[in-house]
């Protein structure tokens, strides 16, 4: 049987061939490669150079400038942060299971984690449960954490609320994390912004939405139903062409809001409606990321 981490490394050997594989793993390691405050050594000033880093007594008895060098951090602690609740369980734009491109995405991530040698956690939930894997380092370990999003996430399962999932964050993690938060596509309510003040105000967060089927885009006599309450959309209303209208302005309503909210939070995020999307949108998620932090 394939693993879903297989199929995750097979997105991105396929993208390999356009040379973004290298980039992805170089553009993680840059964005997280931390440093710790252990000191090392002096060497010549580069362009380039941080200008805190120059030591300055050091550098008036050589005459040249001089930087302090520092041991590198190699351990990153990296939480995939996953809505799990039943409207993961609808489909995307490309017809997949919104839960597999979120797995796709969390996949990804973790994956390039793992080859840069950090630990890699999960948190994920419903409304009303958090369930949290620990930290650690392997890949084995990272396929658990795919699997349990993939069985968690039923048809049939609880609401989705990612504010849970945030408020067991900012309740019980006091060490410092990478967090990336994978989530339905919904509004964000003004409590789940005052849940990413704080939470940004610790960590560094990454966010990916995850986004809806468009219901009045689906042909034929296929029925079309909103997961979050069986309510089926009967196909005379979804095909007529003022309920297309309107299903289009309020989802752009809806993305504008969340994009202005996020960049407000100083939040890094991105959308994805395929799993063929992700390894570019993740590409693009770190590069943001790592100019940003410049």
């Amino acid at each position: 049987m394939t693993t879903l981490l297989t199929r995750v490394k097979s997105k991105l050997f396929v993208h390999a061939r356009r040379r973004s594989r290298s980039l992805l793993e170089g553009e993680y390691a840059s964005v997280f490669h931390g440093r710790s405050l252990d000191y090392d050594d002096l060497r010549d000033y580069v362009p380039g150079d941080e200008v805190r880093d120059i030591d300055w007594r050091a550098t008036a008895r050589h005459q040249s400038p001089l930087v302090k060098r520092y041991v590198a951090s190699r351990k990153q602690n990296l939480m995939l942060v996953v809505d799990t609740g039943r409207g993961m369980a609808a489909s995307t734009r490309s017809g997949e299971p919104k839960s597999a491109v979120a797995i796709a995405a969390a996949g990804l991530v973790g994956y390039l984690a793992h080859r840069h040698g950090d630990l890699v956690g999960l948190v994920r939930g419903t409304a009303t449960s958090t369930v949290a894997h620990e930290l650690r380092g392997s890949e084995a370990h990272l396929e658990q954490l795919l699997r349990a999003v993939e069985s968690a996430t039923r048809v049939d399962g609880e609401q989705s609320n990612l504010a849970t999932q945030l408020r067991w964050v900012v309740r019980t993690v006091r060490r410092r994390l990478v967090l990336l938060v994978v989530a339905d596509d919904k509004d964000l309510d003004p409590e789940l912004d005052d849940l990413l003040r704080r939470l940004h105000a610790q960590h560094e967060i990454l966010w990916l939405t995850v986004e809806d089927a468009d219901p009045t885009s689906i042909g034929g006599e296929r029925t079309a139903y909103d997961v979050a309450d069986a309510y089926t959309l009967p196909t005379l209303v979804r095909l007529d062409p003022k309920v297309r209208q309107a299903y289009a302005a309020t989802v752009e309503a809806r993305v504008r809001r969340t994009t202005e909210l996020l960049d407000r939070r100083g939040i890094n995020h991105g959308r994805l409606g395929s799993s063929d999307e992700v390894v570019t949108t993740v590409f693009a998620l770190l590069e943001r990321q790592r100019r940003a932090r410049r």
